[in-house]
């Protein structure tokens, strides 16, 4: 009888675990997703399990999602989700959560607890799982395409890190690290080392990713050509900040050499003083060279440099004359993209004038803007006076009155001196000072008032013609 009663406990005793096991339980984490790549603009993911019992008499549990260390270990678990008090009571259930910024691994797990039973799930299976903190392109080798070193040395590729503020260098985030390729074909790559620089010592084309694993991102460098250049001399390249052709109107555009250990700057030929930097900035359009030295042996390299500006032309001169009812017609030649035309008249925009011509009717000052409003955004201007003839004078005048009534004010002398003649006019005082001096002489001295009260101050002038003919004489001037 006492064995039979030993028997019976035992058997209820397994039969109460099992109970028991039944009424708590979780099942393995059913994993939303292959690979967690999560980055600032998507952190979300999400798993699903079922537990038991579907129950509301415990309005205190709460389930908790947990991820591993990067090799998958639960020694230390990260808490990524905690439920809220009673909340989550229909099985199967599906749970969203963020991923912390430091994660990066290859392994990682995820499990589920319940505080109410104390029971946790099985480990879910492994995935790869990233914060890329940084997702963009960025630069190596001052963006140069090309770098050359001595045989039997090395060229150093450097991932970039301007002072500027306005480059989102991957150096600025000390957790990233970073793998060095070596391209294999036009398509495909080799890993040849990790960090932030690389020192190159065989040929090939390179670049630099942000080590993401199998997580695919946006975070890697440009293209880098290394060659070995031989113990005379090689060829390399120069890159231009603003493309060439370049945009003149954006400023100066930053030519920059391969790293070496002096620089020897040219343009057109020539060398340019006190150019002997690695960098060089200009606005000019030409063609620009660099003699680099590498140590033992010498690299060259050069760029015809063009602007994407645009040329323009008005058939008009500086001065034009027209008679009472007459007109100007000044044109305007452009090879500007979509250009825009306006003009003016004593600084004041006309109305309407929007072609590439204008019918000047009117003595002033006229001015035409020209615009090229398609790709490198600049402007054209173009200045000329439109006044009416010079009186025909038949004799040189000794007299004048320049006190502003319209009549006599300035020292008019016969056309064929004025205007274009090629004629030297000169004008000295009684202490013998050159007072005025001009080859195109335009019926207008004294530009300036006089400074006389009581003497009627005298003037001597001397015409001297193309073909050294003169004229001789004195002016008065009078109030």
């Amino acid at each position: 009888m006492k064995h039979l009663y030993i028997s019976f406990l035992v058997v209820f005793f397994v039969f109460f675990i099992q109970i028991v096991g039944g009424q708590a339980f979780i099942s393995k984490p059913s994993l939303g997703f292959t690979q967690a790549c999560a980055s600032p603009l998507f952190n979300t993911f999400d798993i699903t399990f079922s537990f038991t019992p579907e129950t509301n008499s415990n309005p205190t549990n709460q389930f908790i999602i947990e991820l591993s260390d990067s090799s998958g270990s639960f020694a230390n678990p990260n808490i990524l989700f905690t439920s809220t008090a009673g909340s989550v009571v229909e099985s199967p259930a599906t749970l969203n959560f963020s991923l912390p910024t430091s994660t990066s691994g290859e392994a990682y797990k995820i499990r589920v607890k319940s505080t109410g039973s104390g029971v946790t799930s099985q480990n879910s299976s492994t995935f790869a799982a990233y914060y890329k903190v940084h997702d963009s392109p960025f630069t190596i080798n001052n963006s140069n395409e090309n770098g050359s070193y001595c045989s039997g040395g090395s060229y150093l590729l450097t991932i970039d890190n301007p002072s500027d503020g306005m480059s989102d260098s991957p150096l600025q985030y000390p957790s990233l690290t970073f793998e060095w390729r070596k391209k294999t074909s036009p398509t495909t790559s080799v890993f040849v080392a990790n960090g932030s620089s690389y020192s190159v010592s065989e040929p090939g084309t390179y670049f630099v990713k942000t080590d993401y694993g199998t997580c695919t991102s946006d975070s890697s460098s440009n293209h880098v050509t290394i060659s070995e250049a031989g113990s005379g001399n090689t060829t390399s390249s120069i890159n231009s900040s603003l493309g060439n052709p370049f945009c003149s109107t954006e400023g100066a555009t930053t030519l920059s050499a391969i790293s070496g250990d002096s620089y020897i700057w040219l343009k057109d030929g020539k060398e340019i003083s006190g150019a002997t930097s690695q960098t060089y900035v200009t606005e000019e359009s030409g063609e620009f060279s660099v003699i680099i030295n590498l140590g033992s042996c010498t690299a060259s390299a050069s760029i015809l440099l063009e602007s994407n500006g645009f040329t323009s032309s008005i058939d008009v001169a500086d001065t034009e004359t027209i008679n009472e009812g007459g007109a100007v017609i000044a044109s305007i030649t452009t090879d500007a993209t979509a250009p825009e035309f306006e003009w003016f008249f004593n600084e004041v925009v006309i109305s309407g004038a929007t072609t590439n011509s204008y019918e000047a009717t009117q003595v002033g000052r006229y001015k035409a803007i020209v615009k090229q409003t398609i790709g490198c955004i600049s402007t054209n201007e173009f200045e000329f006076i439109v006044k009416e003839p010079f009186p025909d004078v038949a004799d040189i005048p000794n007299l004048i009155s320049p006190n502003g009534d319209g009549i006599n004010d300035t020292w008019v002398i016969p056309q064929n001196y004025v205007n274009g003649a090629n004629t030297e006019v000169l004008i000295i005082n009684a202490q013998g000072k050159t007072v005025f001096k001009t080859n195109n002489y335009q019926n207008n001295w004294p530009e300036n008032q006089l400074d006389f009260q009581h003497i009627n101050p005298v003037y001597y002038y001397i015409i001297t013609t193309p073909d050294n003919k003169t004229k001789k004489g004195s002016i008065t001037v009078v109030k």
